[in-house]
């Protein structure tokens, strides 16, 4: 079975160096925040390229629900999101004693669509969390003069979009604070949980440094309640080996994508959209189609792991479902969940399988029309 993704292919890419890296760790004695993570960190801060700072946590749920902590949000607070997006945003929103709410997204970008945010804000709305999902990037400028307008807080959730670009500037560094997760599917993924939060101001992050370790200061007194959410040393020093590559095996994704979009163009199905002035990071790969669970089952029949990456909306879970604002009104939302489609997507994808994946869909429209 070709997989829709294969963290192990990542590791067997870059052995050699994650090998070492793990040597070093488990020869230096210290496992949990020590220099791994410090120096992560700052080479984290430094790919994007502006004075920002990051700080390593445990996973991207808790790096959710850090920064909202560390904004002194909580209780009564709404935050808009898409209801288009991992649990994860909405278990950290609520992680951190906030409610979320669900704006529809954009049919083209399947990003939170701004025209939606403006119909969600309330009276206890404080916060806008847009997800650049997919890799996609998020319509940031217009996100952001929303928030100015109504005096909100814009938390991104980069999850799914290390790398990705606006007009040249990295996502993650329109808003004061961002959240990735550093799980192994991701772009740049450990081979365990991690997470890591990016903010403009030093003294945020120093605020974020305490919450993540029980809110104690450098005397280990808890000064306020925090978590216990510490990026272990392991997963800091294999992903400051991941980062190293990930321009590069971005640039592999984007080829592949740019490959099957040239290929399945004259088919009936929807394509990921990639705009000129932005760099899709291109962690999913994901069509539209109105046959989708027949052209899935097809593919799986032949060994190719096309997939339901989400299955169902959040708001469309058992846990979610209609206890959320803006739940009921989602049609874009809705409307893409009928049809969407995961094909394969991973940098060590080789030339033949991206070819034999092509063939496959196109042989069954072939088929079935």
């Amino acid at each position: 079975m070709i997989p829709f993704g294969d963290p192990s292919a990542s590791y067997q890419t870059h052995k050699s160096e994650i090998d070492q890296a793990i040597k070093r760790v488990l020869d230096s004695g210290w496992y949990v925040l020590g220099t791994e993570v410090n120096e992560f960190e700052k080479e984290f801060a430094s790919f994007h390229g502006k004075v920002f700072h990051a700080v390593g946590v445990a996973n991207g749920t808790d790096a959710i629900a850090l920064c909202l902590r560390a904004l002194g949000l909580g209780t009564e607070d709404e935050i808009i999101t898409s209801s288009h997006t991992a649990v994860a945003t909405v278990a950290g929103i609520e992680q951190a004693g906030c409610t979320p709410v669900f704006a529809d997204i954009d049919p083209n970008t399947r990003c939170i669509d701004p025209n939606s945010i403006k119909g969600r804000v309330g009276s206890k709305t404080r916060a806008i969390m847009p997800v650049h999902i997919y890799g996609q990037p998020a319509e940031m400028i217009r996100i952001l003069e929303i928030a100015k307008t109504h005096n909100l807080a814009v938390i991104e959730d980069c999850s799914q979009a290390h790398g990705a670009e606006i007009r040249g500037q990295k996502v993650g560094t329109f808003a004061d604070i961002s959240a990735f997760s550093c799980y192994p599917t991701k772009n740049l993924g450990g081979t365990g949980d991690g997470g890591v939060i990016l903010c403009r101001s030093k003294e945020f992050a120093e605020e974020i440094k305490s919450l993540r370790q029980y809110g104690w200061n450098e005397e280990r007194v808890c000064i306020t309640p925090g978590f216990n959410s510490r990026l272990d040393e392991l997963q800091a020093a294999i992903l400051r080996v991941k980062l190293r590559h990930l321009s590069d095996d971005n640039s592999k994704r984007r080829s592949i994508a740019l490959r099957y979009n040239e290929e399945l163009k004259d088919l009936p199905i929807t394509l990921p959209a990639l705009a000129r002035n932005q760099l899709h990071a291109m962690h999913l790969y994901v069509i539209e189609c109105d046959r989708r669970n027949e052209l899935m089952k097809y593919l799986r029949s032949h060994q190719i792991g096309a997939s339901l990456h989400y299955p169902l909306a959040v708001h469309q879970q058992t846990a979610y479902a209609h206890r959320i604002r803006g739940g009921d009104n989602l049609p874009v939302t809705d409307q893409f969940y009928e049809k969407n489609l995961t094909l394969p997507m991973y940098p060590e994808l080789s030339n033949d399988t991206v070819g034999h994946i092509i063939s496959m869909v196109q042989k069954w429209f072939r088929e079935e029309t």
